[in-house]
């Protein structure tokens, strides 16, 4: 498979709705238009789509005054339907089939649930199936959500072993101040130790969760695991297959990846520190090793203190003397046992190297 291949796009809530919060068919049209053209060219495409609980709202007048949560659960029922139906009458035109996934945060928590989701769009690609992501809002609950569709692209990204992942805004890419602003220039590239902190302001969409700052740190940390990531301006005509046939005059910000991917293992624990269930504390020596260009595991000798209670093949964080998180591992011991050992010369490794991840 070359690196592009297998693509996933994410497309947010403010490129497939209008101002007063109604789907904008025309653009949704337009997509799947480009998307098709991929698909034909031999190209698996999955595609992350926000737009439910937008569609929902305007669907919607609600007879009592609800909460977030309830609006949202309401409002995505709704919308979810009406969205994922528009979709595939657009793509029906083309002949190509496409298929609902609704997940939520805690599927990813497991390495079970992890493969059968994986295993699941897996089957789909093989048969010409066009996945269509979303996170089941329905029965996600605020502490459980995802930042927004931004984080699961990312995870759906790596999960699929793609080779490029798009995520598609209503500006042309991360700029140097304010978008359109007279002295403001997009950077056309953000390579592993540039700095963007200067340039990236917190606030978030109209109808979306999360913001160019939720963009910008998915893209790094899916750039890190080998998988090119591209922010551009989903309102644009041809925005999709004017990136992947004229990227030199299509404008957008592209995080260069990694020379040297991790494995899929890894790839699933560097995103699992959401799910962490305690963490060891290591010792100033042990931190030192561990971020130093050796292959190392940890031992029992570098933990000083064990946090939480978890079992074996848990995700627990790994923190330094300085109680900063330096990454995350899956153990091969549960807690009661890790503490009888702490501190102690020899034994297995507690989280060994094939299953840790250092940010």
């Amino acid at each position: 498979m070359n690196a592009d291949k297998r693509i996933t796009v994410k497309v947010g809530s403010n490129v497939l709705t209008r101002p007063d919060g109604t789907l904008d068919i025309t653009r949704m049209s337009a997509l799947v238009d480009q998307i098709a053209q991929l698909h034909r060219a031999g190209r698996e495409v999955i595609l992350v789509s926000s737009g439910a609980v937008a569609a929902g709202r305007s669907e919607l007048h609600p007879l009592r005054k609800t909460d977030d949560v309830e609006r949202r659960q309401l409002f995505s029922a709704v919308g979810q339907a009406k969205l994922i139906n528009h979709y595939y009458e657009l793509f029906r035109e083309y002949g190509i089939a496409v298929g609902q996934v609704l997940t939520t945060k805690e599927s990813f928590g497991t390495r079970r649930h992890y493969l059968n989701q994986r295993n699941c769009m897996e089957v789909m690609l093989d048969n010409g199936v066009i996945p269509i992501v979303n996170e089941n809002d329905t029965i996600s609950v605020t502490e459980l959500m995802f930042t927004d569709n931004d984080e699961l692209s990312g995870l759906i990204a790596t999960m699929m072993n793609a080779g490029l992942l798009i995520l598609l805004s209503n500006v042309d890419g991360i700029y140097t101040g304010t978008p359109g602003g007279a002295d403001s220039k997009l950077i056309p590239e953000v390579a592993a130790d540039d700095r963007l902190t200067d340039y990236i302001r917190a606030s978030h969409s109209d109808f979306g969760r999360g913001g160019m700052l939720t963009k910008t740190t998915i893209a790094r940390q899916v750039a890190a695991e080998g998988i090119a990531v591209l922010i551009a301006n989903g309102k644009r005509e041809h925005i999709l297959t004017d990136l992947l046939q004229h990227p030199d005059t299509t404008p957008h910000t592209r995080f260069m990846p990694a020379a040297a991917p991790i494995s899929g293992v890894k790839k699933w624990i560097a995103h699992s520190s959401g799910f962490a269930k305690g963490a060891l504390h290591l010792n100033e020596e042990a931190g030192r090793v561990l971020r130093s260009d050796r292959v190392v595991s940890i031992l029992p000798i570098g933990i000083t203190h064990v946090e939480g209670e978890f079992e074996k093949d848990d995700i627990v964080r790994i923190i330094d003397s300085n109680g900063r998180q330096i990454g995350v591992g899956k153990t091969a011991y549960g807690s009661a046992q890790i503490r009888t050992l702490v501190g102690r010369r020899g034994g297995r490794a507690v989280v060994h190297y094939d299953y840790l991840y250092l940010e």
